[in-house]
């Protein structure tokens, strides 16, 4: 019984040693091109700072002041950017991972949502105009077959 119990807990920490990484977008190496993720909660876009910055999950965030970084800290999964960071729109119309623009986002339901805008395309008006409440379930189904990195 012993052997096969430590059997059975090398095998399950062998798996856990290999569990996908799940793919962030991380322009410049931070999450959000190094916005303080916690300012979009307050309506706002600010460049965080290399003198406050955390590692979640394997990306790196910077804050603007260890009061958000310590917010940050204190629930996470709160200030994640859904879909890894990646354009929500995108994801939902063709299941491609496409850069955002970290001045373009939406607090949806208590969630940041981040888009592509550039050469004339904003895609946060398009996900506006053709409904949040259709294309997000598309974008959740979307993100659970590309958010592993390759």
């Amino acid at each position: 019984m012993k052997k096969l119990t430590i059997l059975i807990t090398t095998i399950l920490i062998s798996l856990s040693s290999q569990a996908q990484q799940i793919d962030y977008y991380l322009d410049s190496g931070y999450i959000a091109e190094g916005y303080d993720v916690t300012e979009y909660f307050n309506n706002k876009t600010v460049e965080g700072s290399k003198s406050y910055v955390t590692t979640h999950d394997g990306a790196k965030y910077k804050f603007t002041s260890q009061a958000n970084l310590d917010t940050f800290k204190a629930n996470p999964d709160k200030y994640v950017p859904q879909y890894g960071g990646y354009c929500a729109y995108a994801l939902a119309t063709n299941g491609k991972k496409v850069d955002a623009d970290p001045e373009t986002f939406e607090i949806r339901d208590g969630k940041l949502y981040m888009f592509y805008n550039s050469w004339g395309k904003n895609t946060l008006k398009s996900w506006k105009k053709e409904g949040p409440s259709t294309l997000k379930p598309k974008a959740d189904r979307n993100w659970e077959n590309v958010k592993y990195k390759s």
